[in-house]
């Protein structure tokens, strides 16, 4: 465990942790490396198993009705003392992530400011309203809509966002009484294994949050599991939709997936240019395009384009590409080597779809980027159609599209011509516009003049069409973790049935 925080460059002895305890895996294990420099191991994890993976589902199961029976004011108060360890650690956590995703250090502190600012919001609710008091036809009745935690979580996370989004999810079911068995991504697991020891020092009972570390066999292990009530993901649509089939097999099971995109920044004939430009740099290429709302299309209306273009190629070659220590660098490597492979591969599909390379992209292998996975940014334009897989198959990297229309009603037909539908921006000065693309495209986050990335705690994040269902992160998650219950009370002194039903017998 990672104990010394003034020496974030020691190896990480990775641990499950399950019903309060930290335990070794006694089997197999896996390095977590640096994706700026393969050679760095950040620290050695254990291979968990089923087996493990029940026993952590164990621990939950057991550990849920005292906690459900908790005062609600108390469970968010675990979160208070939460938030002050994660600010007192905000550099120390930003670091460490920093060399175990590869995203600049920029990135990585505002990611756990979004973390803080998810738990912040979780100790709130605390104190806020559960439920609703509403009318009954029959005046001597009170009506309750309350809320009930539905029991064990399962909560299985990316790499690209492994600070924030465990909390996304965390937060909203433990404060609403649930339990969890917490699954980092194998590519985060010391990020991971670090916000479990922060939850500990927090002060939360044992089993309330357990971790098991491990890759897709632990995963599917935990979602076959009649035990688990609720399965919260994050990741590809082939994993969530494998979880969904699974999860169609036990009758009370929930699930919430986000399952990624193909989101597009529409620029019209009226947007500011400078702005434009702008939002489709930073949606296109931040994080090395590995956002699961980073743009792979970019939209622009014909009277526009080469204007927008030339400008949009100049920002982009002159991108810094680079050490994620340095905050200077735009950006860092992508995540792994696998990573590399595909990204690479979509930049030729793009060649042989006939595409006109405006950005010629690729592996870096200069001195300074030869040891890591490092990807500059590729650009091209290329007209819509049919058949062009390229700008309808998520790559996750800093690969792009530009694509001219001519009128408002071929963007939002092109926008909406993707079996995806997560994120959405566009730029425009017209207030009708905003309206038509608001009310006509696919989305689940849409975004006025700004890039289609971004998130804010207390808004729902989720998107449609394959790109998942129930709003897995953020505050729009307690519609997933609780299930309403009606409550109507009698105060009066015989029975008196709505719609005019008779009590008499």
């Amino acid at each position: 465990m990672l104990k010394d925080h003034a020496n974030l460059v020691q190896p990480v002895q990775g641990k499950h942790f399950i019903g309060g305890d930290w335990l070794d895996g006694g089997g197999d294990s896996f390095p977590s490396r640096n994706p700026a420099n393969l050679t760095e191991v950040i620290g050695t994890f254990p291979s968990g198993s089923p087996v493990v993976a029940g026993q952590a589902v164990a621990a939950a199961r057991k550990a849920f009705a005292p906690w459900r029976r908790m005062s609600r004011i108390h469970r968010a108060e675990c979160f208070d003392k939460l938030a002050q360890l994660i600010g007192r650690d905000v550099n120390q956590l930003a670091t460490l992530m920093a060399r175990e995703c590869g995203k600049n250090i920029a990135e990585c502190r505002a990611e756990v400011i979004e973390g803080l600012h998810m738990v912040q919001y979780v100790f709130g609710t605390g104190r806020m309203p559960i439920g609703d008091i509403v009318a009954s036809e029959i005046a001597e009745k009170d009506a309750f809509v309350r809320r009930k935690p539905w029991g064990v979580v399962a909560v299985i996370t990316p790499w690209n966002f492994p600070f924030a989004v465990p909390l996304w999810m965390l937060g909203p079911s433990l404060v609403e009484g649930n339990t969890a068995v917490f699954k980092p991504s194998e590519d985060t697991p010391a990020i991971g294994q670090r916000l479990v020891e922060l939850f500990v020092e927090a002060g939360f009972p044992a089993g309330t949050i357990n971790l098991v570390h491990g890759d897709g066999v632990v995963g599917e292990a935990l979602v076959r599991n009649p035990d688990v009530n609720v399965v919260l993901f994050t990741g590809s649509y082939e994993v969530g939709h494998r979880i969904q089939q699974l999860s169609a097999d036990h009758f009370d099971r929930i699930v919430a997936a986000e399952m990624g995109s193909k989101s597009a920044v529409i620029v019209c004939e009226d947007a500011r240019l400078d702005l434009a430009v702008s939002a489709g740099i930073i949606s296109a290429y931040k994080t090395s395009g590995q956002r699961c709302v980073s743009a792979g299309r970019i939209l622009v209306a014909e009277k526009l384009i080469d204007a927008y273009i030339d400008k949009f190629v100049a920002t982009a070659k002159r991108l810094r590409v680079g050490n994620p220590l340095d905050v200077s660098n735009f950006t860092g490597p992508v995540i792994n080597p696998t990573a590399v492979e595909k990204i690479t591969s979509y930049n030729e599909l793009a060649r042989k779809e006939g595409a006109e390379i405006l950005v010629d992209g690729g592996k870096m292998t200069g001195a300074d980027h030869k040891t890591g996975c490092y990807m500059s940014p590729f650009a091209y334009r290329i007209k819509h159609g049919p058949s062009v897989r390229c700008i309808r198959e998520e790559v996750f990297g800093p690969h792009v599209a530009i694509i001219p229309f001519k009128s408002l009603d071929e963007a939002i037909a092109i926008n909406n011509d993707t079996e995806f539908g997560l994120s959405l921006a566009v730029i425009t000065e017209n207030y009708r516009t905003m309206r038509i693309i608001r009310d006509e495209c696919h989305f689940g986050m849409g975004y006025v003049n700004l890039p289609c990335i971004g998130a804010e705690v207390h808004l729902p994040f989720g998107g449609v069409k394959k790109s998942g269902n129930g709003h897995p992160s953020a505050a729009g998650l307690v519609e997933a973790v609780t299930h309403k219950i009606a409550w109507t009370v009698n105060h009066g002194d015989e029975i008196k049935m709505a719609q005019g039903l008779t009590a008499e017998i």
